[in-house]
């Protein structure tokens, strides 16, 4: 594909790539707007070191990924369990965190 001169065939995005970008997007929007509509003070939980939403939203990202890439060394291919397994990491991070 070539937009402006710019090849973009190296990509090779797949709809599975692109609702991955689009749900972080969504997300972002999300916590964009909860922070116009109700502004938040960092709170300090489990972690012990204050955080806010977006905070909580980047670790776990971060947690996700780790939890799947060591899916992928320690079990295999199938990722439907790592997948919950980060949803469950995701919900507990953003209620004790």
């Amino acid at each position: 594909m070539d937009v402006s001169g710019i090849d973009f065939a190296w990509m090779a995005w797949t709809w599975q790539t692109a609702v991955f970008f689009a749900v972080i997007a969504g997300l972002l929007a999300l916590l964009t707007g909860l922070a116009l509509r109700r502004p938040e003070t960092p709170r300090v939980g489990i972690l012990r070191i204050p955080t806010t939403r977006g905070d909580r939203l980047f670790l776990t990202l971060l947690g996700a990924a780790f939890i799947n890439l060591a899916w992928l060394g320690f079990v295999g291919p199938s990722l439907e369990w790592a997948l919950g397994l980060s949803l469950l990491y995701g919900a507990f991070l953003f209620r004790f965190a």
